[in-house]
């Protein structure tokens, strides 16, 4: 038997929006709230806050996944350069998890962070 790992080799993303922090948390807040409740969770990873939105998959974009392409339709980022694993605001509160250990989401803060118009 033979095994094989093959990395990613691209990933697309078709539209960026960056947000000044606190903006960001009272948006996810509000909209948490608005949902029904619950604490939302952002990842984190060398200085930066964000998440991410995939394209379900559809027989074109498990194509593109085979071909070793992962395309997010839309990546929102904040600059947040201390880690924390909660921060609370008038309202509610969002969890953070530290995603630095994943090479492709350290790969994609160092691209964020070289765009930002909020750098630190």
């Amino acid at each position: 038997m033979e095994i094989t790992v093959d990395p990613w080799k691209e990933l697309i993303i078709h539209e960026v929006l960056e947000l000044k922090f606190d903006d960001w948390v009272a948006q996810v807040i509000a909209t948490a709230r608005s949902a029904g409740g619950g604490i939302p969770t952002i990842f984190w990873a060398g200085g930066v806050a964000f998440h991410f939105a995939t394209f379900p998959d559809t027989e074109t974009t498990i194509q593109e996944k085979i071909k070793g392409k992962i395309h997010y339709s839309s990546v929102t980022f904040a600059i947040k350069e201390k880690f924390e694993r909660q921060v609370i605001r008038e309202g509610g509160a969002v969890n953070f998890t530290d995603v630095s250990h994943n090479e492709i989401f350290s790969k994609l803060i160092d691209k964020l962070k070289t765009g930002s118009k909020f750098k630190a």
